[in-house]
């Protein structure tokens, strides 16, 4: 029997799920339930390449109101599945990548159509993990009370989103020889922005160099790209980041883990169509069905050069000392100078 959420994106997950059954595996991470309705936390996995292969997880809805995180993973997860159909370049690189996404981290804040979980955390700033500097205030996560945005829930235990969350990354991607996460969010800026850690320390990663050569190997497969790459920390600090979270405790690990968050500029779509204020959704949703369908498009251009990138990542790494050093150098000039 089809089950309906009251949820749309959950059922077009599970649709495409259930349209494409040999490529695909539909795991329910944990159930929360929220206004009488049981909702999953669901991650697919894509293909059927070992444990010993690199592995992309691409994320979304973590914040309830910024749905068009979510949407844009199922725009691509169609389009990706649809290839795999008939593409036999895509069928073999599929053998050499774990492709996973949760693309509703957050489903009863999606239901109720606010940025926080159906408790009233935020589940961007749950994690036990206090930032070394000052952050904003309210901004960078509290536990004054979830009648106030940014309220980071109890010290003492993370909640089941989040829980399942880390629990999934542990399992399926500190095991890998190589792992990324692209985390999809929106609301912040005009610009499109690729943020890595730290949010909670203004000290740079440990795998700089290798965040770098990313960053390296994007401006020169594609000059005309339009995103600003760069740490959370130049923008703002916060409480509680799941991303810095686990990061830091990858680093217990010899393998290269590294998160990034895709925070798309909702400014620009307001700036075009001020209306869209008028309904709270509008702030980091676009409301118009042509500009929906082409920020839909936008972003699969990233989407498809990080699971090439994450295949093939043993040809852009750097591996030596010196070409370590060298990215390292011209992290901390392009990223932390102005600090120093």
């Amino acid at each position: 029997m089809t089950r309906t959420y009251p949820v749309p994106e959950l059922n077009t997950f599970e649709k495409i799920w259930r349209e494409h059954p040999d490529q695909t595996h539909l795991e329910t991470l944990t159930t929360v339930r929220y206004r009488g309705h049981d909702l999953p936390v669901q991650a697919m996995r894509v293909g059927n390449a070992p444990p010993s292969a690199p592995a992309l997880l691409l994320t979304g809805g973590v914040h309830g109101l910024e749905r068009i995180g979510t949407q844009v993973l199922l725009a691509f997860l169609k389009r990706f599945l649809q290839r795999l159909t008939w593409d036999q370049c895509l069928q073999a690189e599929l053998t050499q990548l774990q492709l996973f996404l949760i693309p509703a981290v957050n489903p009863s804040g999606m239901l109720r159509h606010t940025r926080s979980n159906g408790n009233g955390v935020d589940l961007m700033r749950n994690a036990p993990l206090d930032a070394e500097d000052k952050v904003p205030p309210l901004l960078g996560g509290h536990r004054f009370s979830t009648r106030l945005p940014w309220y980071r829930g109890n010290n003492r235990r993370m909640e089941p989103e989040a829980l399942a969350l880390c629990q999934f990354v542990r399992k399926n991607l500190f095991s890998a020889p190589f792992s990324l996460v692209l985390d999809c969010h929106s609301g912040f800026g005009l610009n499109d922005q690729l943020w890595f850690p730290y949010a909670y320390s203004k000290r740079p990663m440990a795998h700089l160099a290798e965040i770098h050569a990313l960053k390296e190997l994007l401006q020169a497969s594609y000059p005309q790209h339009f995103y600003v790459f760069e740490p959370q920390n130049l923008n703002y600090g916060t409480h509680g980041d799941l991303w810095d979270y686990l990061y830091l405790e990858s680093l217990e690990h010899t393998r290269p883990f590294l998160p990034l968050t895709l925070e798309m500029g909702s400014w620009a779509w307001i700036r075009k169509n001020p209306f869209q204020m008028a309904r709270l959704a509008g702030f980091f949703h676009p409301i118009m069905p042509h500009r929906l369908k082409r920020v839909l498009r936008r972003h699969l251009l990233l989407l498809d050069f990080l699971v090439a990138a994450v295949r093939s990542h043993e040809a852009w790494l750097p591996a030596s000392v010196q070409k370590r050093r060298f990215h390292e150098q011209q992290a901390l000039r392009d990223w932390y100078a102005s600090g120093s």
